[in-house]
């Protein structure tokens, strides 16, 4: 009855080495680490339960961009401009098997969509080969389950590569006007983004 505590404070630990909230390195690989290593204990621990090796695999298909995360000046490069080349493919190919694994094992939850979405991206050896229109799908999915209005953003990103800045921008006004985000900085950024896309630089 604490799994899904225990799987939320594991996803802390690994995304504070994958985007570090305080200290000097925007990264901190030692944290990224022991979250998979202690995820990997307990897949050990209750073989075969499906939101276990979804984040398994969630943090594996993640972890294996590090590489390519920030640039020689230490500054963060998105994922859009990242060289795929320095990705790692063992952890890639690892991921995929575990979520292969996980989608045979049961009802499908909130970590191994963020996972099939984190696949989706791996699969794509450029960014202009993502299938955005599966991963606006996912994060349809994943919306409906969780109800976060973060999640809802998100997918507003998707939305907007796969059917057009404007869908997308649509999506972000409805959130924005909600209320929901109010204060939420990647709220304005999201919506900076698709009016650059859009051309609409004022």
């Amino acid at each position: 009855e604490r799994t899904a505590g225990v799987l939320a404070v594991l996803y802390l630990l690994f995304n504070e080495g994958y985007s570090a909230t305080s200290g000097a390195d925007l990264l901190r690989a030692d944290l990224s680490a022991e979250g998979i290593r202690l995820t990997r204990l307990l897949a050990r621990l209750m073989p075969g339960d499906p939101e276990v090796l979804g984040l398994l695999a969630l943090m594996l298909l993640q972890d294996s961009r590090r590489g390519a995360r920030v640039d020689a000046a230490g500054d963060l490069v998105t994922l859009e401009d990242q060289d795929r080349t320095r990705w790692d493919g063992a952890s890639i190919a690892e991921g995929r098997e575990v979520l292969g694994t996980a989608a045979r094992a049961g009802a499908t939850g909130p970590y191994q969509l963020q996972a099939a979405i984190a696949a989706c991206h791996a699969n794509a050896g450029r960014a202009a080969d993502t299938d955005w229109p599966e991963i606006a799908r996912l994060y349809g999915r994943l919306a409906r389950l969780t109800r976060s209005p973060v999640v809802e953003l998100n997918r507003a990103v998707a939305v907007g590569l796969a059917d057009g800045p404007a869908a997308g921008l649509a999506l972000v006004d409805a959130l924005a006007a909600s209320g929901v985000l109010a204060g939420y900085h990647l709220l304005p950024a999201t919506r900076a983004d698709l009016l650059r896309r859009l051309g609409r630089n004022d």
